[in-house]
């Protein structure tokens, strides 16, 4: 298992970065909180501090997400697809600090197998708040400058580590609505064989909106959600 203490390097720099990649960095310097999502952390401070790893790759058809599907056996969103991530441990350092870019990076190595030292971190997107896990979420940003092998490190956690192609995620007819049960509905990808939902979706959604990425897609287009979820 990879210690907090192990990630040296976990300063941001936006130099060398693939021009494609600019809008995506001028989107993280302006969005403000509420653009992201209605739900942000709470004032009082309670939550548990965690933090995601947003990381963009060249795959062979352009640009490209990773993601991994969490095993159907863990307490907290079981089964869904996800960015890799996960709660900071003391060892992280100060949450308000450089904490997040550790815990982001450890998680992702945990659970994919990544390099951490091929990820230039260029990014920091405001806390979010997933309140059925009282997770206040840190999306940290990088570029795979020199991508790695990756795949699934422990079953207990991960089932399956996957990138999707941007140009897939733009793609309206991979693009829908979900409908919870509780009523809830927000924005969902078909891809990879997968229903990406719920936080990740929601940031990825805006993602590509605001950095101009995205295309019309039909909203009216639905997908029911188990009851389970």
């Amino acid at each position: 298992m990879t210690r907090a203490s192990d990630i040296r390097d976990v300063t941001l720099g936006k130099e060398g970065l693939p021009d494609w990649l600019d809008p995506v960095v001028r989107a993280v310097e302006t969005v403000e909180p509420l653009q992201l999502s209605r739900f942000l952390p709470p004032r009082d401070g309670t939550g548990r501090q965690s933090a995601v790893l947003i990381l963009f790759g060249a795959g062979p058809r352009g640009p490209e997400l990773l993601l991994m599907e969490r095993a159907s056996s863990l307490r907290s969103h079981a089964g869904q697809p996800s960015f890799p991530g996960g709660a900071l441990d003391p060892e992280d350092g100060d949450p308000e600090g450089d904490g997040p870019l550790r815990a982001a990076l450890r998680e992702a190595e945990e659970e994919t197998g990544l390099d951490p030292s091929g990820v230039q971190l260029f990014g920091v997107l405001p806390k979010l708040y997933i309140p059925v896990s009282r997770f206040v979420v840190t999306p940290v940003l990088g570029w795979w400058r020199e991508p790695t092998p990756v795949g699934v490190v422990d079953p207990n956690e991960t089932a399956r580590v996957f990138t999707v192609p941007v140009a897939d995620l733009t793609d309206p007819a991979h693009r829908a609505t979900t409908v919870h049960p509780s009523g809830h509905r927000g924005p969902a990808f078909l891809v990879e064989s997968a229903l990406v939902w719920g936080f990740t979706a929601g940031l990825i959604d805006r993602l590509l909106h605001y950095a101009g990425w995205e295309q019309p897609w039909d909203r009216d287009k639905q997908v029911p959600l188990d009851w389970r979820s």
